[in-house]
């Protein structure tokens, strides 16, 4: 009889320990998107679609946007803005590309992660189309120019006059070749 109470006992508490990981993990995504959100970083604003609030241009106020490139794997590609930096107004929508070329001999695949200074700023500058959103495949020797369109929020804070929208480009290719 009392090893049959510590079995139950026993299976009650996995039962319970299951459950709650499953809810554990299931609650993560909407937990990190929240983290995500608070923080200004990650593609919440791609995620949630193209519908990003467009407020009247501020033609009174230019904003210096500065283009930063940085491949993290050494020789694998050549990564670098096309332009250096723009001068932008606030709730007006604008172009900008990123260069790219496998300089390897085999296709590669990479990733680029974006990141905008100063911190705190990330919230005011919204990317509608931009090549970080998704892997980009490469043939040997392909390179490519990689659009960038973005607005930025004319609620800007006032004491803000520049932006610097830094990617750092990722060879991606031994990751998603393992079986």
């Amino acid at each position: 009889m009392d090893r049959k109470s510590a079995n139950r006992k026993l299976i009650r508490g996995l039962l319970i320990m299951t459950a709650c990981s499953f809810a554990f993990g299931w609650a993560l995504v909407p937990l990190y998107d929240v983290f995500c959100r608070a923080v200004g970083i990650g593609n919440a604003e791609a995620k949630a679609g193209p519908a990003v609030a467009r407020e009247a241009i501020d033609p009174n106020r230019e904003i210096t946007i500065e283009f930063v490139a940085a491949p993290a794997s050494v020789g694998s590609y050549e990564f670098r803005p096309t332009v250096a930096s723009m001068r932008v107004h606030p709730g007006k929508l604008y172009d900008t590309a990123f260069y790219a070329k496998n300089l390897t001999s085999v296709a590669s695949v990479a990733q680029a992660v974006p990141s905008i200074s100063p911190s705190g700023t990330a919230q005011y500058f919204h990317k509608t189309e931009c090549f970080c959103f998704t892997s980009q495949k490469f043939g040997v020797g392909e390179g490519r120019d990689m659009p960038v369109r973005f607005i930025v929020d004319p609620q800007l804070p006032a004491n803000v006059d520049r932006l610097t929208l830094a990617y750092t480009f990722y060879d991606l290719t031994q990751s998603t070749t393992r079986p």
